[in-house]
């Protein structure tokens, strides 16, 4: 019998190695044991990712109920106990002695079996005094008491608090830790009887469905088992895509026979809406850096059978000259920080560092510099970002309008109505926890009359 526990246990080891992003690495091995049943997939993933998203506060309870450090553990045990305790504080229905029991089987069975008693003492510790945890005080360290409370680094606590003051960051930690629903962009020219008969099947299927409240063609989908068991993924009848990012193409005022370049498009969601944008007419070219982003693209096109985008390798640092001047509308969805993305990908809290916030405004530059000469005079271009710190995005946008000769423009009526008083000079940051979005920034420029 296929022990579910141990799945998870080499999960959690496999991304101490720092290689593939968890939810990567998650999605990975459902495919590979995909012959698991809904519950037991459901469970592997609850585990793995909550234990991931709950470590700082894991590791603080597990440093008040066993006599060695967390960071003195050896790495299975110390991974064993983190889930174990994870299951204890934040999954109701899985009985203690339960949890308890299958951890001390599992040290056994990996060899361990010296150390069964000590995991079996430290769980059961847990377990009695789960009630009599103590946390830094809230009144004396707000960032200590939100750095434990929401398992999220001291720094970066210190950097969301400097930015959007304390009570916004707990409102954003909250959020991270609210799972969300897949977000799905219907196709804009469906029928209407025809999206909502689609829905219907759907909750037929007994998938919970909700309109979003910021677009039209946003649904949000819970319950499902696979995204391409739905009925229409096959047809093409929709894509995956958070709101935030289909905000971008809808503030950019695409106009029938335009042509669109996405100059970081992998995995393809705002070129394949800008194509649908068009309706047919005009074209998108959707470049990346790699062969396999560029078939990520390539498979969506072909499955929503769009016709007028194209898809080519292209390093957005090196020029492109057969690119240059032939944007209406070039879009710059630049390699970032992704503090915004916290929520899905729970391990990027622990990867990101200061000295990454630095570096990643290089490269942004680079890129941006780069990829301006493609507009056409009086061009748009949509700069956006998976993030919420200012030097990737306000600061961006200043240094971009004094070097690359472009101007802010807002984007007024594109916006939906809840998120127009939110925008500042053609920028709009949206906030986990504030706004029903993912951590995403935008802005709206265009290129100067007569710019070189």
């Amino acid at each position: 019998m296929m022990n579910i526990r141990e799945i998870i246990l080499d999960i959690l080891l496999e991304l101490n190695k720092q290689g593939e992003y968890a939810n990567i690495l998650i999605s990975a091995v459902l495919d590979k044991y995909d012959h698991l049943d809904g519950r037991e997939k459901a469970f592997l993933k609850r585990v793995s990712e909550g234990t991931i998203e709950r470590r700082i506060q894991i590791d603080h309870i597990l440093d008040q109920f066993s006599k060695v450090p967390v960071t003195k553990m050896k790495p299975l045990i110390r991974e064993l106990l983190r889930m174990s305790v994870y299951q204890i504080m934040f999954m109701e229905q899985i009985p203690d002695a339960a949890v308890c029991n299958e951890a001390v089987k599992l040290a056994k069975k990996r060899k361990f079996q010296s150390l069964q008693g000590y995991v079996n003492g430290v769980l059961r510790a847990v377990i009695r005094g789960k009630d009599k945890i103590v946390y830094p005080d809230r009144e004396k360290d707000i960032c200590a008491y939100l750095s434990v409370s929401y398992s999220m680094p001291d720094w970066l606590v210190e950097h969301l608090t400097g930015a959007y003051g304390a009570a916004q960051c707990e409102q954003i930690l909250q959020s991270f830790l609210v799972r969300k629903p897949v977000c799905i962009r219907m196709r804009e020219l469906m029928p209407a009887e025809e999206r909502e008969h689609l829905l219907d099947l759907w909750r037929q299927a007994g998938v919970v469905v909700h309109k979003h409240p910021y677009l039209s063609y946003a649904v949000e989908v819970e319950r499902l088992d696979g995204i391409k068991n739905l009925e229409g993924y096959a047809q093409g009848m929709f894509a995956v895509q958070d709101v935030s990012s289909m905000l971008v193409v809808e503030a950019a005022g695409i106009r029938p026979g335009d042509t669109v370049i996405d100059v970081c498009a992998a995995p393809g969601g705002k070129a394949l809406h800008a194509a649908d944008k068009l309706a047919g007419t005009g074209q998108v070219t959707a470049c990346d850096v790699t062969e396999n982003k560029i078939n990520k693209i390539e498979e969506n096109r072909e499955r929503m059978q769009i016709g007028n985008l194209v898809a080519k390798i292209q390093d957005a640092r090196i020029k492109d000259d057969s690119l240059c001047g032939t944007a209406d509308v070039l879009l710059v969805d630049v390699p970032c920080s992704g503090l915004g993305v916290i929520g899905k990908k729970q391990d990027i809290k622990y990867r990101v560092t200061r000295q990454t916030l630095q570096e990643i405004t290089k490269l942004q530059r680079e890129i941006v510099k780069n990829v301006v000469q493609y507009l056409k005079p009086e061009g748009i271009m949509m700069y956006s970002t998976c993030t919420m710190n200012p030097q990737e995005n306000e600061e961006m946008v200043k240094w971009i309008c004094q070097e690359c000769d472009m101007e802010t423009v807002s984007m007024g009526k594109d916006l939906p109505e809840e998120l127009r008083e939110a925008e500042r000079g053609g920028c709009l940051q949206m906030l986990p926890g504030i706004h029903k979005t993912d951590g995403f920034f935008i802005a709206k420029l265009r290129r100067r009359r007569g710019a070189v």
